[in-house]
């Protein structure tokens, strides 16, 4: 048996998620399916982080093992042709040893949040990110996440059917910035070893009532210390959340 590392790219709209589920389509169901028609058997495949349904992703990362041995040049290019013609490609193929492990053998996780801030609707940016009309304040947004970096209870950003057993994690970062290039695209930028489900999103959803005026920056720390969803912002869309890169 080898096995393989792969960096995957994909545009989640189509998917209900990475994970296998009945009667919906997702990543990993056609993830599997291209590696079936290349090797000819079926091979379970792992993730370094589970997205759910519209959640697109830049360097996800996945191993498993093929019973046979090819380079990984043409792993990468077999399984690139046999995606076709969904929007999932593999960037990169690695050959690893067998004890690494896309999810266990992580160090971070990087993910990204994007917003389109102006006054019309998204047309071309329809699904990649949050359209938000009203004016943002990112210096405001920028004070309150500091309440943030840290290790703490995330209980108040954890979705109610989270499955972790704690919610303690440590954020590394959270960072929110506007593009160079074009001011109204904003990216929201967070790091860590690990993320409750929807932490991020409710976490962006949260400072955006900082940012429209509606909270202050002091209430997400208010929020933070009440370890009670009810007391934190709404859940952000997942049209705007990418998986970034891992650290191993």
């Amino acid at each position: 048996m080898q096995r393989y590392k792969c960096t995957v790219e994909y545009d989640g709209r189509p998917y209900h998620g990475w994970q296998f589920q009945d009667e919906v389509i997702s990543v990993q169901q056609v993830f599997e399916t291209a590696i079936e028609k290349f090797a000819g058997t079926f091979v379970r495949v792992h993730v370094s982080g589970r997205t759910d349904a519209g959640v697109h992703a830049l360097g996800q990362v996945v191993h498993f093992d093929l019973p046979k041995y090819y380079p990984a040049d043409v792993v990468m290019n077999a399984l690139n042709h046999h995606l076709k013609p969904d929007p999932i490609a593999i960037r990169k193929c690695e050959e690893v040893t067998e004890d690494f492990h896309a999810r266990f053998s992580s160090k971070k996780r990087y993910y990204m949040y994007r917003i389109i801030n102006r006054r019309a609707p998204l047309t071309f940016e329809a699904g990649l990110a949050w359209g938000i009309y009203k004016p943002l304040n990112i210096e405001a947004m920028n004070e309150a996440a500091q309440h943030l970096i840290g290790t703490f209870d995330f209980t108040t950003f954890r979705a109610t059917d989270c499955q972790a057993k704690s919610p303690i994690k440590t954020l590394e970062k959270l960072e929110i910035k506007r593009s160079e290039e074009n001011p109204i695209d904003i990216r929201v930028y967070t790091e860590s070893r690990s993320f409750l489900h929807h932490q991020v999103r409710n976490m962006v959803g949260t400072l955006v009532l900082v940012g429209k005026g509606n909270w202050k920056p002091i209430d997400v720390k208010t929020a933070l210390e009440a370890c009670d969803r009810k007391a934190g912002g709404p859940t952000a869309p997942a049209d705007g959340l990418y998986f970034v890169k891992v650290d191993y």
